[in-house]
C-alpha cells in the first residue's frame, strides 16, 4: 500500500508571472524577496497589477537563520492575508516561517526545539513564486530553519505549509550566473535521487524522480555553457519542479543529512554539499531490488556500480569535486560526520547501510576514515 499527495496550485511557463495579481485575488499580502535587479522591477509589476504590499521583507539571507528571522517576524505586527514568496528557496523558507509563526518566531523556535508550540503555529496562505531551478520549496510543506550559534539544522514540517499556489516562470531564472545556476540545478538532482533511495518513496515519487534526474543529466551541462539559452531553463525549471514533487512525499536522505555539517563547518554551499557523495551513495544501493531500483536503472543503466562512475564523471566535468580532501574535511572529521547523519532522520529515511556506504566510499576512491 502506498500514497501520494500534494496539493499545490502550479501555473508552469512564461508568463506565469502575469497571473499573480489573479492568484491574490484583491487580497491583502506581504511580500518576501530580494533587494536590488531584478528583483525591484518584479516588485514594481507585482505592485502595478495587485497593488502594494502591506509588508515587504527583502534582507532574506541564504541558510535563514534563528537571529535573522526572529528579527523579520517581529515585523508582522499586521498579519497579511497572504504571503508572496518571490525569489529562491531560502525566500520561500523563510515565508513558510513568517506563516506559521504569524509574528510571534518564538512559537516556530519551540516548535522546532520540542515538537510542541505551545500553541497552534499559523497557516498563512503563501504564493511561491521561485526565481531559481533547484529547491522545489515551492511544492512542499517544509523549510529548512539553520541555528549557526547552535551548529545545526533544523526543519519546520507542518501539512498546511504547502503553498496555496506555485507560479513557475523559467523567464524569471534568466541572467542567473553560472555558479548559482550548478548549484541550484544540483540541488535539484540531489532532491530526486534522494526520493529514490527512500524508505518513503513511491512510484508516483520515482517516476517525478526519474523525469527530473534524466532532464538534469542532459540538459544542466548545455545550459552551463548557454545560460541565456531560455529553452534549456525552461527544461531545468521543469525538472526542478519534478523533483520537487517527488520529494515532496518523501523527504531527502543521506546525502541531504552529510551536508548540512559540511555546509556549517565548512562552508560548502548547499547544492554542492549534498551532491558531491551521489555517486557514493548510488554505488552502495546496488541491488536494492523492486521499483527503486528500476528506477535507478532508468536514469543510470543496468549496471549502477557503472552508473555511480558516470555519475563521478558528470560532477567532474561541471567542476564538482566528489573527494572528501578537496573539501577541507580532515581524516578525524569524517566519522563523525557520517556517524550522526545515518543517525538521524533522514539518514533513517535511508535505504542503505553505513557499512555500505563507508566501503562504497573507498571503493571509488573518494573518502578514507584514517587518511585522505
Amino acid at each position: 500500500m502506498w500514497e501520494y499527495q500534494n496539493p499545490v496550485r502550479i501555473v508552469f511557463g512564461s508568463g506565469a508571472f502575469a497571473t499573480a495579481a489573479s492568484a491574490l485575488a484583491g487580497r491583502s499580502y506581504a511580500l518576501v524577496t530580494y533587494p536590488g535587479a531584478p528583483f525591484d522591477a518584479w516588485v514594481g509589476q507585482l505592485a502595478d497589477e495587485a497593488g502594494r504590499a502591506q509588508l515587504i521583507v527583502d534582507d532574506v539571507a541564504p541558510n535563514p537563520d534563528y537571529l535573522l528571522l526572529a528579527d523579520q517576524c517581529a515585523r508582522f505586527a499586521k498579519v497579511p492575508e497572504v504571503i508572496v514568496a518571490l525569489g529562491g528557496g531560502s525566500v520561500i523558507d523563510s515565508a513558510k516561517v513568517f506563516a506559521a509563526a504569524a509574528g510571534d518566531f518564538a512559537k516556530v523556535r519551540r516548535h522546532l526545539e520540542t515538537g510542541d508550540a505551545g500553541e497552534p503555529l499559523g497557516a498563512i496562505p503563501i504564493i511561491a513564486i521561485p526565481t531559481t531551478a533547484g529547491t522545489g520549496s515551492e511544492v512542499t510543506c517544509w523549510a529548512t530553519v539553520w541555528d549557526a550559534e547552535g551548529g545545526r539544522k533544523l526543519s519546520l514540517a507542518q501539512g498546511n505549509l504547502y503553498p496555496e499556489v506555485a507560479l513557475v516562470d523559467p523567464g524569471l531564472m534568466m541572467g542567473k550566473p553560472r555558479a548559482l545556476t550548478l548549484a541550484t540545478g544540483l540541488d535539484a538532482l540531489s532532491h530526486a535521487l534522494e526520493s529514490i533511495w527512500n524508505v518513503n518513496a513511491n512510484p508516483v515519487s520515482a517516476r517525478h524522480a526519474v523525469a527530473a534526474a534524466k532532464v538534469l543529466l542532459r540538459d544542466l551541462p548545455p545550459l552551463l555553457g548557454d545560460l541565456g539559452n531560455a529553452e534549456l531553463r525552461s527544461k531545468v525549471a521543469e525538472a526542478s519542479l519534478n523533483a520537487g514533487l517527488a520529494f515532496s512525499n518523501t523527504k531527502t536522505a543521506i546525502a541531504h543529512n552529510l551536508s548540512y555539517p559540511i555546509t556549517l563547518g565548512w562552508g560548502v554551499q548547499h547544492g554542492i554539499a549534498c551532491s558531491f557523495t551521489l555517486p557514493t551513495v548510488l554505488a552502495s544501493v546496488t541491488g536494492i531490488g523492486g521499483f527503486r531500483e528500476e528506477a535507478l536503472c532508468e536514469i543510470f543503466g543496468a549496471d549502477l556500480e557503472t552508473g555511480a562512475q558516470d555519475l563521478s564523471a558528470f560532477l567532474d566535468a561541471v567542476g564538482v569535486a566528489t573527494r572528501w580532501a578537496d573539501y577541507g574535511i580532515a581524516p578525524d572529521a569524517r566519522s563523525g560526520i557520517v556517524d550522526q547523519a545515518f543517525a538521524g532522520e533522514r539518514g533513517r529515511n535511508f535505504v542503505g547501510t553505513k557499512e555500505r556506504f563507508v566501503e562504497a566510499a573507498g571503493r571509488l576512491g573518494v573518502m578514507q576514515m584514517s587518511s585522505a
